[in-house]
């Protein structure tokens, strides 16, 4: 329920790239605080990222290169704000998991 003066924001989250997916030019596997799953890298490529670049995801896509500082300062901010479960279920919720299972990874260093 939305209140009067109240406002709904979109989560931009976060992720590490940690491997190209070898089956589609544009998608790679993308670690989220321990969460692998695969992000569609379509919207950046004049700049296409490489494993080990960090991007800004939202709804399944990578819509921005970061740094890593960039990445461990929002990620601070989501917490911060109490926001650290609903990026989470966002990441869960793209679809383009493959498996539909969670792949453990390497969390994001604090």
């Amino acid at each position: 329920m939305l209140v009067e003066g109240s406002y709904i924001v979109c989560l931009a989250i976060p992720g590490k790239i940690v491997e190209m997916d070898g089956q589609s030019a544009h998608l790679a596997v993308v670690d989220v605080m321990g969460v692998r799953r695969r992000v569609d890298l379509a919207l950046l490529q004049e700049d296409a990222p490489m494993p080990g670049d960090w991007v800004l995801i939202h709804v399944g896509f990578a819509m921005s290169k970061i740094s890593e500082a960039d990445a461990i300062d929002q990620m601070q901010t989501l917490t911060m704000l109490g926001e650290t479960q609903a990026a989470m279920e966002e990441v869960r919720g793209y679809g383009l998991e493959g498996d539909g299972q969670d792949q453990p990874g390497q969390r994001l260093k604090q």
